[in-house]
């Protein structure tokens, strides 16, 4: 990503990324159309727990995000060495953070749904699904730094087969255990959780033999898994702002999918269908903002600010076309989308307008990721962080609870104000203010070019000044 033409660069790096978290769309997909065959319940209470599980995964994204900037841009820097090294102490941080998780998770997983306001059959049907989901917590926490390993290196087709695995393996199983095809016993969401654990569980052990065999841009040593305090407290650093970002954005949509409770199943279930429809441009936003990161991060690294820059904007604006085009397709056919998962009248109506006020807002969620991607592979986690926060907490969260909700305040004059909910519709306005809002300030904040510094710059100061110490020794 350091020479030649920009946009087949992106492309050549860009459209594994794209294909791996389409497939990574499609597990998730697979999981909502086979439970779909369930029922309602079911689908409702795969949809509140989609985001609590992702608040817990959310966190191995800020170690990865660390992984990537740093592996990247020592690439870029020629020393692969020193890159193979971040890649086994990632190994060994997402293993130890994700078992713990795993534990705190399955402790209080009750409690986590009755915060939610899950109860009856929904919760019956939550429960049994995010129990197995946080067994396989540990197992996601690897394979996202097996994936976080190789893109930092460019290798970005090896990543997208390790998902493919993945995802073939879970569209495969889901029917059998779900359903109880041939000779397994139905076993409904948890099935579908059972799908996901062996489906993690193969792909683990496939990123581990890659990585121990090296030759993909990056190597794994058993040696090197032996605890760096330098290097962890790095990857801690550039990474705890991703994971607090990972936190805040899974939190918001823990609330958000409470807020939209009170409205009903049949809102819960198009909201699920919804969300699982919007993930497809966030896949396809998500892969370009990865593959950005590697090339902000390897050219940072090779000293040419000014490339990176570019590719940023090419990602930038490839991908807003794009998600225009998909948006475009949706308003067209929102009932027969919605319909595809789950035929309910009640819920095949809510999903549409849920698609008609969101989608043609899908180019401004794309164009922020892909800046956010920038900032990760330049080492700016706080920056993406923050543009996370304002995005949800600033813009989202507050519109969602005044539109649809009936609220009555008193002012400090001793003044009451009311505001009149206009319903779950709310809800749906709030997505669209938020992604269109935290665009224009991402757009303003990378064109400060604050982020041109890099981050490995204060490590080779350290590798000289302890040269330095070694020799005077």
């Amino acid at each position: 990503m350091t020479t030649g033409a920009i946009s087949p660069k992106l492309l050549h790096l860009a459209w594994p990324l794209v294909l791996g978290n389409l497939l990574q769309t499609a597990y998730n997909l697979a999981d909502m159309f086979w439970v779909g065959r369930v029922g309602r319940e079911s689908v409702a209470a795969v949809a509140l727990m989609f985001p609590l599980s992702w608040m817990f995964v959310s966190t191995s994204i800020g170690i990865t995000a660390a992984t990537i900037a740093l592996v990247s841009q020592h690439v870029g820097a020629g020393d692969e060495r020193r890159a193979d090294r971040v890649v086994a102490q990632t190994v060994l941080l997402t293993l130890v953070v994700g078992i713990a998780l795993a534990a705190l998770g399955w402790t209080f997983r009750v409690d986590l749904l009755s915060l939610m306001g899950a109860d009856g059959q929904v919760f019956t049907e939550a429960l049994a699904y995010i129990e197995i989901i946080f067994l396989a917590l540990p197992l996601t926490f690897l394979f996202f730094a097996f994936r976080a390993s190789l893109q930092g290196a460019g290798d970005t087709k090896t990543a997208m087969w390790l998902v493919l695995l993945s995802a073939g393996v879970n569209v495969v199983l889901d029917p059998f255990l779900i359903l109880g095809w041939g000779p397994f016993p139905a076993m409904g969401t948890r099935g579908a959780g059972w799908a996901t654990f062996v489906s993690r569980g193969l792909a683990t052990a496939a990123g581990i033999g890659i990585l121990l065999r090296g030759g993909f841009g990056v190597t794994l040593y058993v040696g090197d898994l032996r605890p760096d305090p330098r290097i962890l407290r790095k990857l801690i650093d550039i990474g705890y702002p991703g994971t607090l970002d990972g936190w805040a954005r899974s939190f918001a949509a823990v609330v958000m999918a409470a807020f939209v409770t009170p409205f009903g199943d049949a809102a819960i279930a198009a909201y699920g269908v919804g969300v699982r429809l919007m993930s497809v441009t966030w896949s396809v936003a998500g892969a370009v903002g990865q593959a950005t990161a590697t090339g902000v991060g390897q050219n940072l690294g090779a000293e040419t600010p000014d490339r990176a820059g570019r590719v940023t904007w090419v990602a930038t604006g490839g991908t807003m076309a794009l998600l225009g085009v998909a948006a475009g397709i949706c308003l067209l056919v929102p009932e027969w989308l919605i319909r595809v998962f789950l035929d309910d009248p009640a819920t095949v109506s809510e999903g549409a307008t849920f698609l008609y006020v969101i989608a043609p807002f899908w180019a401004f969620f794309g164009g922020t990721m892909v800046i956010q991607g920038a900032f990760r592979g330049a080492g700016q986690t706080k920056v993406a962080m923050v543009l996370s926060l304002l995005s949800r907490w600033v813009f989202r969260v507050p519109v969602a609870i005044v539109l649809a909700f009936s609220l009555t305040a008193t002012l400090p004059t001793g003044h009451t104000v009311e505001t009149f909910g206009i319903g779950v519709e709310g809800i749906w306005i709030a997505f669209s203010v938020g992604g269109f809002l935290s665009f224009l300030v991402a757009v303003a904040w990378f064109r400060l070019g604050h982020w041109q510094e890099g981050v490995i710059e204060d490590e080779r100061e350290t590798v000289v000044a302890d040269a330095t110490v070694d020799e005077s020794d």
